[in-house]
């Protein structure tokens, strides 16, 4: 048997505004026309949190927007409630200026706003259908409202991708931050190289999009330039800055799965209708799943025969397929 983890993640929407570029939502039919909202019920949210009676942090987000959903604010609430430390990431959209103070008040922990420029014509090519000067207004809304409010929280951080398209504005992007009163930036690689061969045959254009835009090979010795200055620009502005590694780490023969990626001992990631699957990293159900935790209940699922079996190729030379060109498990996040 395998404890309940303290850590959390549950997907409130499995649908988006947006069509990023390298997410795999984009082909997806959720939420789509003529299909019902890709929603997870509000008292199923319920349900499962109130079956993790250790959780301490639960991040409320998936592939999907979660500012869609009409109770976020109601799970943020219900969550933090617990003493729970409730975290979210969006692409900040569609955030109204009552959105913005709910920020504040709902108890809401932490925001990480996805921004992948710092110029409008780099991010609107990255993230299609958004505008730039939207989401700044959007996170000024934010900014004003825990001044407003004399709130430390939410705590903001811009989150940004890292890829070949933007690597030139990352510096800028710092600075980006720093006028707007946003005291960190996380910048990641691109989660997953999508190649296993059970890929659905629907992904193959994000995977083509990742394969252009991924800072491997020749983009590396580029990548360290931008790197470089990037932290010289957060040291000088005092903005508190996370870069991923560019080398793969190796894991030698005996590594233990923990080592490894220890993401299916110490969380859950929930879909918005209850699927289980390993990780944030895997995104979609129809790539792995273990079970139903809406249908058949956390703890049963938790410990059943796929998660067990997964975790015990988790630890061996041979992980499952989805892990082998995860940026998590290679360390290069």
């Amino acid at each position: 048997m395998t404890n309940l983890p303290h850590f959390v993640q549950i997907e409130p929407v499995g649908q988006c505004n947006l069509r990023c570029r390298m997410c795999p939502i984009q082909f997806r039919d959720e939420g789509g026309p003529g299909q019902p909202r890709a929603f997870m019920d509000f008292d199923l949210f319920r349900r499962l949190v109130d079956q993790f009676p250790q959780m301490t942090e639960l991040q409320l987000q998936g592939l999907g927007e979660p500012l869609l959903h009409p109770r976020f604010f109601d799970m943020v609430r219900y969550a933090a409630a617990r003493g729970i430390l409730v975290s979210t990431n969006t692409n900040m959209t569609i955030m109204s200026e009552a959105g913005a103070e709910a920020c504040v008040t709902s108890g809401l922990d932490t925001l990480h706003v996805s921004l992948d420029g710092a110029t409008a014509a780099t991010y609107q090519e990255i993230r299609v259908r958004a505008r730039f000067a939207r989401v700044l207004r959007n996170l000024r809304r934010v900014v004003q409202a825990r001044e407003r409010l004399r709130s430390a929280l939410p705590r903001l951080c811009l989150v940004a991708v890292a890829m070949r398209r933007n690597l030139a504005e990352l510096p800028a992007l710092v600075e980006l931050a720093h006028d707007e009163g946003v005291g960190s930036l996380f910048v990641q690689h691109l989660c997953h190289d999508f190649g296993e061969s059970t890929l659905p045959a629907r992904y193959a254009p994000m995977r083509e999009f990742i394969d252009r835009q991924s800072l491997s090979g020749d983009a590396r010795e580029t990548a360290e330039h931008y790197f470089h200055a990037t932290r010289e620009r957060a040291q000088a502005l005092g903005v508190a800055l996370r870069l991923p590694n560019l080398s793969p780490r190796k894991h030698p023969p005996g590594t233990p799965g923990r080592q490894r990626c220890d993401w299916p001992w110490r969380g859950s990631y929930i879909s918005y209708d209850g699927k289980a699957m390993p990780c944030c990293m895997v995104g979609t159900p129809d790539r792995i799943h273990f079970g139903d935790m809406a249908q058949d209940g956390v703890e049963p699922v938790w410990n059943n025969r796929s998660y067990a079996t997964f975790r015990e190729q988790l630890a061996s030379a041979t992980p499952p397929k989805v892990c082998r060109s995860c940026a998590l498990y290679a360390g290069t996040f």
